[in-house]
């Protein structure tokens, strides 16, 4: 058993904004006795401007936010995920990064987002990530001491192939730091996360942006903690905040030895 914790913020583009509002509820969480913290994605920059972000934005090596949460996992000695950070991999190239920390502050493992945000929702709402990022082209996990961990970020949930990769390579865990929009969100969010649990017979993680951001995007929020029969085990609806939950892997074993899905494709 260990405890998991979701922090659920509104990020805007004001990078050490940002890291002080994350740093607040990562205290917040580690009072709350947690063993493994993660953010949502953009949790450093919520921005697709592209031209600002290639000003702004830095190697890994000199990001501010990621800099302070290694000496966050450090001091508390927690095991953190960074939903995501945009990191500029060359001159022109930017990445939708998810980082993970271990709890003596060494960034261990990092996933850059693979499917993007290509969309047309209506004539007033529009993304298109392909024009600010650089799809990432690995699938990643890492055996965290508790069990091992996929790596997803966001717009990734809607292709259930990916996930179906992870649980069949020995994920337990599943994480999924979004940044939902209000649109989508309100229609598939719940539905799409547990599908994604029950199918796969993983825990879920997914802290989420919340609220109606500087650039006025509004984002669903509704950070989810789910088990792997796809029971809600914790969610914080709107405001900022943390969920915290506690998480049995052998469950998810005992799930698979149940029903064998996985062993079928």
């Amino acid at each position: 058993m260990f405890k998991v914790s979701c922090l659920q913020l509104k990020s805007n583009n004001n990078i050490h904004y940002n890291l002080r509002q994350t740093q607040k509820l990562i205290i917040k969480a580690v009072k709350q006795n947690t063993d493994f913290i993660l953010t949502p994605e953009v949790s450093s920059l919520f921005c697709l401007d592209k031209k600002l972000l290639l000003k702004i934005s830095t190697t890994m090596k000199n990001d501010v936010y990621l800099n302070g949460i290694k000496k966050l996992a450090y001091k508390y000695k927690k095991w953190i995920l960074i939903g995501s950070l945009i990191i500029k991999i060359s001159k022109n190239k930017l990445v939708n990064r998810s980082v993970l920390i271990d709890n003596k502050g060494k960034v261990r493992s990092y996933y850059d987002k693979i499917h993007m945000f290509n969309v047309s929702l209506s004539k007033k709402e529009k993304y298109y990530e392909s024009k600010t990022f650089f799809a990432g082209k690995q699938i990643k996990s890492f055996n965290l001491p508790w069990g091992k961990l996929g790596f997803s970020i966001c717009y990734d949930l809607r292709f259930p192939n990916l996930y179906r990769k992870l649980s069949k390579a020995g994920c337990l865990f599943l994480s999924v730091p979004s940044a939902f929009t209000q649109t989508t969100g309100k229609k598939h969010w719940h539905s799409l996360l547990r599908a994604r649990a029950i199918e796969n017979f993983c825990y879920i993680f997914a802290p989420a942006q919340s609220g109606r951001h500087y650039n006025g995007r509004k984002t669903f929020g509704h950070s989810l903690i789910i088990s792997p029969d796809g029971k809600i085990l914790k969610e914080l609806k709107k405001s900022k905040g943390v969920i915290t939950s506690k998480i049995n892997p052998i469950f998810a074993k005992k799930l698979r030895k149940k029903i064998p899905s996985l062993k079928i494709d």
